[in-house]
């Protein structure tokens, strides 16, 4: 194996893409064969003088493509093409060896660990690619998307959304293209009003710019949006809509319960207002009835497979009450036809499979784990957790300022969300921060950053940071 190992010192382009291909084609040529465990990252760095660094991304890129597999206290491996990449419960780090150990720990999203869907998307693609030759030639038609719309009216059959038939459903490019397209569907006239709760998504505001809507933020306490706060706003807003995380409230990770939805349902109804429920960060079961349930005449539902499954294929879907559903199904199909047909295929492949709902299963149950490292480290603090919600959200003791206090986290080495960039734009955002939940980085280096943080926390600066 030595003899495969190039010298660095005079390499023109990225050492870690010259490292990469070195080892591809050394596998592809047999010098490297399946089942080759590959030297530690920081030892093949000192042996090459590159930095650990340098290394550990070229070993993600080949894990990636297949070609390396990497599985917990085992180490680096060339894969045996014979049989399959990886186990499903292994990792794609190993021994706190994946490039997000050596790099900052980026807290800014969410990020799905993999248990098995890798290699199921892969084995999708490939039946996909081997099935019919018309498929990849041809405009997809509705009808040609009934079979995916029955995959996903399966997928959701235990969330209490009210009568749902596959013809209700619309397959969107995500959630984010899914609150666009109900936003197009619901809004009418020059300058239309959308109101929203006061620390939201940020998807909201800018989905409600984009129809050149006033965006109107309303007060909120533990269990949601106030009731009395909405009506006030509705009246004097006129506005069209409703936008809200009931669920999961995002950044918050509040839940609003059943007697707050109904009393917000009752106000909307007295407006003529309806209601655009984002469900896209529920990874576990629905605690109460969607406003679809609850209002058929006005309520509205948007989700997604990124945060259950991967965010990599970019398949969300919408719901319109009833007796809307056309006005949903012109929008999309005016906007954009549909999806595209091999990632509609692909998507059908995965969610008919009953594997596919144990892999999720089995991406809570990791994520939970990582939420249990967090909340053993920062748990003295004002922080607000749930085990199946993949981010936390921490109120900032005395003598910190968000986004003072995201810089400071920077430097250490971990990056997370301020709380005003969940404000609107003259709103007012308390001193808290949004900590995503990144399982592509091991337990020990997620766990690490969480005591950074609380080294921080325990330590505020002498002056106030603004």
């Amino acid at each position: 194996m030595d003899t495969i190992w190039p010298s660095l010192d005079a390499a023109k382009g990225p050492k870690y893409r010259i490292l990469a291909d070195t080892i591809r084609a050394a596998a592809s040529a047999g010098q490297l064969g399946g089942g080759s465990r590959l030297p530690p990252v920081r030892d093949l760095a000192y042996r090459l003088g590159v930095t650990p660094g340098t290394v550990a991304r070229a070993y993600s890129v080949l894990t990636d493509e297949g070609v390396l597999t990497a599985g917990v206290g085992r180490g680096t491996f060339v894969a045996d093409r014979a049989v399959p990449d990886t186990a499903p419960e292994d990792d794609v780090w190993s021994q706190g060896e994946g490039p997000q150990d050596v790099y900052a720990v980026s807290l800014f999203s969410p990020r799905i660990p993999d248990v098995g869907q890798v290699r199921a998307i892969r084995a999708a693609l490939a039946q996909v690619g081997a099935g019919d030759p018309m498929r990849l030639l041809n405009y997809p038609t509705r009808d040609s998307y009934r079979a995916v719309r029955e995959a996903v009216a399966d997928w959701i059959r235990d969330v209490p959304l009210g009568v749902v038939d596959q013809e209700d459903i619309v397959l969107t490019n995500g959630g984010q293209n899914g609150i666009c397209v109900a936003l197009q569907a619901i809004l009418s006239g020059p300058r239309p009003a959308i109101l929203v709760e006061d620390l939201c998504y940020a998807g909201f505001r800018r989905a409600g710019e984009l129809m050149r809507a006033d965006v109107v933020g309303v007060e909120m306490d533990a269990d949601g949006v106030i009731p009395e706060a909405l009506d006030e706003a509705a009246r004097r807003t006129g506005a069209q809509v409703f936008c809200t995380t009931p669920e999961v409230q995002n950044p918050t990770v509040g839940f609003c319960p059943l007697e707050r939805r109904l009393a917000l349902a009752a106000v909307a109804e007295k407006h003529g207002m309806q209601i655009l429920e984002d469900d896209c960060y529920r990874i576990g079961q629905a605690r109460a009835p969607s406003y679809r349930a609850l209002a058929p005449e006005r309520g509205w539902h948007v989700s997604t497979l990124s945060k259950a499954l991967t965010p990599a294929l970019r398949v969300g879907f919408a719901l319109a009450p009833r007796e809307r559903a056309g006005d949903l199904r012109r929008v999309a199909e005016y906007g954009y036809f549909g999806l595209s047909e091999p990632l509609a295929e692909v998507t059908r492949i995965l969610l008919s499979d009953p594997r596919t709902r144990e892999m999720c299963q089995r991406a809570r149950a990791r994520t939970a784990e990582y939420v249990r490292l967090a909340v053993n480290a920062l748990g003295r603090f004002d922080l607000a957790w749930d085990d199946e919600v993949p981010f936390l959200w921490l109120h900032l003791p005395a003598g910190w300022r968000a986004a003072g206090f995201c810089r400071a986290a920077e430097a250490a080495g971990v990056q997370i969300r301020s709380a005003d960039e969940f404000a609107l734009r003259h709103g007012r955002a308390p001193h808290a921060v949004r900590i995503a939940v990144n399982c592509h980085v091991s337990p020990a280096s997620f766990e690490n950053a969480m005591l950074r943080l609380r080294s921080l926390l325990d330590n505020p600066p002498e002056q106030i940071s603004v």
